[in-house]
């Protein structure tokens, strides 16, 4: 016999309520608004609506859905805790912190109650009085992994890195929850760049529980960051396919110097929006003013690669046309960088102590017409600012090489060698054009001034010295022994890369092909100056693939170092190729990994020919790739049209 559907107000609560545990969100909602319909003052019907929409990424009706039922019903512990999850959310500590309170006031046992106050005092940055609250919360509930996982990001934040890692082994040796455990003991590990002991932890949580959220990117991710390449190929596979099954598997930035489609790329990034970012409406755009009012969002105005690159283009902004706005929620230094970008705009703001949703307000009451984003989903961003909305317009920009997969980004700034017409499917925003190269350069970037010699870079005088000075992480098991090959063909050469944790297991690799380690030289990390200066030092930078150089490959050739690359088949993979076709230098542009060995090796054999591209490279000082005043107008262009559709009411276009 069929089932008899539910009748009383109880019955569709216990029915959403069983929906809610099984994940079927739509159903809970529907059957949960079916008991309100009967009894509109059950307070318990109203938090688990409350508690559902949150779920679903609808905090604003979450919160009003709360609001009622604590009308009815101020002193109900559960809904306020359910209050204050929301308010934290929505990044409005102060206010989750008091609906706690109240909450502890009336069940000080509550640990549920203690995660949100703790959640909220580390919001507030009361950093020791949050960790109490977490500890509490663990005396009462020893399994919450989120009191866990909080405790150790607050121990961290205070710069108690140990105490955060026995917060982990505490939990592993208790032998409740281990998967989870090493999982988020791995996490902590990469935030501190333990690179290989995030890979071993990973590794454990997946032999225990492979289908946590987002392990199987990390632990692929931290593998590549020291070169452990076992299992790859089977790896990567593994996490296309969760991908595609529309999994959170990945982190989506990561992803990017993984062999990985564009396709693949976008359904990471939309997955994962999904699950991390509310759905919230845009504030109401400002009053006109004589000048369009632009914000520049980082974390990174100091000693950064994106600093690096846009300075200038910060400088030669046109005043009378645009106010210019940096919100830096970065470190805070003394660096002569920092000190230019300060110079640079109009107003410098540093919200670094705001959360993102007091720096979305400040950003509105500043009237700010567009948003430009410099981070995206990388490490350090605050996407919330542009979830709850910063601007009536809102663009990704030069710090985050794919799509963000969210709609509260309208335009992604690229170009045609970037992303073609036929490419735009696989980005969730509209794309905006520049007619040369998306990436802006500083014609004032810092070299040293002292000469060096490749003997003081461990080079010898007569080799020919082979660079890549990307992250090793880019570095694919393919590519490295494509560069094994070309030390094989080109006797007496070296690699010239960058020194970091992966450096013992490429010389491991190299022996591994049949060469002697040494020929691998790896370069100490030096101040961007004097990285710079010594850049020079070498014959021929050879690009990685899928993700390839950006600041890198900027730099290389203002040095004048020639620099070859392999179209890759998404964003981060064509970053090289959009600079050399800036640069004139288009025939440094191969199409398959077969012409690229034949590029590199030709230039290898053949001084003449190298002479001849090393003296083009050095005359593309004056191209259309490092001509930053022409660069900054177009790129206001693009922000005058943006705004113009704005103002006459039209939706976010591609933008040719």
């Amino acid at each position: 016999m069929p089932e008899t559907p539910p009748q009383t107000a109880a019955e569709w609560r216990g029915a959403g309520a069983d929906h809610y545990r099984a994940g079927r969100l739509a159903e809970a909602e529907t059957a949960t608004r079916a008991s309100l319909r009967l009894e509109p003052r059950d307070t318990a019907a109203l938090a688990n609506l409350g508690a559902i929409l949150r779920a679903q990424r609808r905090p604003l009706e979450a919160l009003e859905t709360l609001d009622r039922a604590l009308a009815i019903a101020p002193g109900e512990a559960f809904v306020l805790v359910n209050h204050a999850n929301v308010l934290n959310e929505l990044q409005r500590f102060a206010e989750a912190f008091a609906s706690a309170d109240r909450a502890l006031a009336i069940v000080p046992d509550h640990a549920l109650a203690h995660l949100a106050r703790g959640n909220a005092l580390a919001g507030l940055g009361r950093r020791p009085e949050a960790v109490a609250d977490f500890r509490e919360c663990l005396r009462l509930s020893p399994d919450n992994a989120s009191a866990r996982f909080n405790l150790a990001a607050v121990l961290v934040a205070a710069g108690d890195a140990d105490q955060a890692l026995a917060v982990y082994d505490a939990a592993i040796a208790s032998g409740r929850n281990v998967a989870s455990a090493y999982a988020e003991r791995g996490h902590l590990l990469a935030r501190l760049e333990r690179w290989a002991g995030a890979a071993e932890a990973y590794d454990r949580a997946c032999d225990l529980d492979p289908g946590q959220p987002y392990l199987a990117g990390q632990r692929l991710h931290a593998r590549m960051k020291i070169c452990d390449w076992r299992d790859f190929d089977r790896l990567a596979a593994e996490l296309g396919a969760r991908i595609d099954a529309g999994e959170l598997a990945a982190i989506p930035f990561p992803v990017a110097a993984m062999p990985l489609t564009a396709a693949q790329q976008l359904r990471c990034a939309r997955t994962y929006a999904a699950a991390t970012l509310p759905v919230l409406p845009r504030p109401a755009a400002p009053p006109p003013s004589p000048r369009i009012r632009l914000g520049y969002f980082s974390a990174d105005f100091h000693e950064h690669a994106t600093a690096f690159l846009i300075a200038e283009a910060l400088e030669l902004h046109d005043r009378s046309a645009f106010e210019v706005t940096v919100f830096s929620f970065g470190p805070s230094d003394e660096t002569p960088m920092r000190t230019r970008l300060k110079a640079a705009c109009e107003h410098f703001l540093d919200v670094a102590d705001l959360d993102p949703a007091a720096i979305a307000r400040l950003a509105a009451l500043r009237g700010l017409d567009i948003a430009v984003d410099l981070k995206g989903l990388t490490g350090n961003s605050r996407a919330k600012i542009f979830a709850v909305g910063a601007a009536p317009v809102q663009v990704s920009f030069l710090g985050y090489p794919m799509t963000t997969g969210a709609a509260c980004w309208d335009y992604l700034i690229a170009d045609r060698v970037l992303i073609g017409p036929e490419d735009v499917g696989d980005y969730s925003e509209k794309v905006a054009w520049l007619p040369n190269s998306y990436q802006p350069n500083d014609r004032k970037r810092l070299v040293a001034a002292e000469p060096t010699t490749r003997a003081d870079h461990g080079l010898s005088a007569d080799a020919f010295v082979f660079a890549s000075f990307n992250g090793s992480y880019k570095i694919t098991p393919t590519v490295f022994a494509l560069w094994m090959d070309l030390l094989k063909a080109a006797p007496g050469s070296v690699l010239w890369l960058l020194r970091d944790a992966a450096a013992g297991n490429l010389r491991r690799a190299a022996g591994e092909a049949g060469l002697d380690p040494a020929r691998l030289v790896f370069a100490p990390t030096q101040p961007a100056p004097r990285h710079r200066a010594r850049i020079a030092r070498a014959d021929l930078f050879l690009d990685s693939l899928p993700c390839g150089a950006h600041t890198t490959a900027s730099d290389a050739l203002w040095a004048g170092l020639p620099l070859i690359t392999c179209r890759g088949a998404t964003f981060a993979g064509r970053v090289a190729a959009s600079l050399l076709t800036a640069a004139g230098l288009p025939d440094l542009i191969v199409e398959s990994l077969a012409d690229y060995r034949a590029l590199a090796l030709g230039l290898a054999r053949d001084a003449e020919r190298l002479g001849e591209v090393r003296a083009r490279v050095a005359a593309a000082r004056t191209s259309a790739l490092f001509d930053t005043p022409a660069y900054v107008r177009d790129l206001e262009g693009l922000y005058r049209r943006m705004h113009e559709r704005r103002l006459r009411g039209l939706p976010p276009d591609h933008l040719p």
